[in-house]
């Protein structure tokens, strides 16, 4: 009754059955692997934000990697900005999400003169052109305490931006302070602070804590595929049966139709 299954057309079903499963079990890995990152990092930055602010120049030196245990703790950096240096990221997302624009950072010259730390000052809109300098409000003067979160630097691996230069003066893609302290020969420490809401004007528009509550959809789509895993011999059963019916039914309407009399024309 189902020696149809030996034939070509099943062995290649069979085989792309196999081949579904284990695809569809490590699509799962990979979403829950996806859904634990998210938790960890969702824990680390609410860790890390709620830490007593601790002087930047303690976490980082010249030319040091911020490591990953580290980013988004509350630093603080007092000392002058130096706004001669001061340049802009293009095309960044306003903290609503809906303008495209720039982040304007302004270096900051440390008052223990261990040298300078970047600072995102925030957002300012596009003046409508690729090529002109946006307007930015001028960084306050004196010496000032900057409050933020510590950033690791920006590159090309951990935000998929390509920095391929060739572009407006004092305008760059990425925040690095390597890139920057080799282009201006500043000694600059390694890493970043991004200015908290509460460290100074609206404008630059300083950008929010980032959402950390939100586990995202990773777990759900995990299960999902390794529901999809459970269906591929679920259905592979299911068609087997319907074709070994539907076969069933063909030869017996065919065995009918053989039994049933010729029927002769009458005289």
């Amino acid at each position: 009754m189902y020696r149809f299954l030996l034939s070509r057309r099943w062995a290649t079903i069979f085989l792309v059955a196999l081949l579904l499963i284990p695809t569809m079990i490590r699509l799962g890995f990979w979403q829950y692997h996806r859904h634990e990152a998210r938790v960890a990092r969702n824990a680390l930055i609410g860790e890390n934000l709620k830490d007593a602010p601790v002087a930047f120049d303690s976490l980082s030196t010249p030319g040091k990697a911020i490591p990953g245990d580290q980013v988004w703790r509350a630093v603080t950096a007092t000392g002058t900005y130096d706004a001669a240096h001061e340049f802009v990221i293009r095309q960044r997302t306003e903290p609503g999400g809906s303008s495209i624009g720039f982040f304007v950072i302004t270096p900051l010259r440390l008052a223990d003169g261990k040298g300078s730390v970047l600072v995102n000052r925030g957002w300012v809109d596009s003046p409508g052109d690729a090529a002109s300098y946006p307007a930015v409000p001028a960084p306050p003067g004196g010496t000032v305490t900057a409050t933020g979160r510590l950033r690791a630097d920006e590159t090309h691996a951990s935000t998929g931006i390509v920095d391929r230069g060739g572009l407006p003066p004092r305008q760059f893609k990425l925040i690095n302070s390597e890139a920057q302290a080799a282009a201006t020969g500043a000694t600059l420490l390694g890493g970043y602070l991004e200015l908290a809401p509460s460290s100074g004007s609206s404008t630059p528009e300083a950008l929010p804590d980032p959402e950390h509550s939100d586990i995202g959809p990773h777990m759900a789509y995990a299960i999902q595929w390794w529901l999809f895993t459970t269906l591929v011999p679920v259905g592979l059963v299911i068609m087997a049966r319907r074709e070994a019916r539907d076969r069933a039914a063909a030869a017996a309407k065919a065995a009918a139709e053989a039994e049933e009399p010729e029927l002769t024309p009458a005289p």
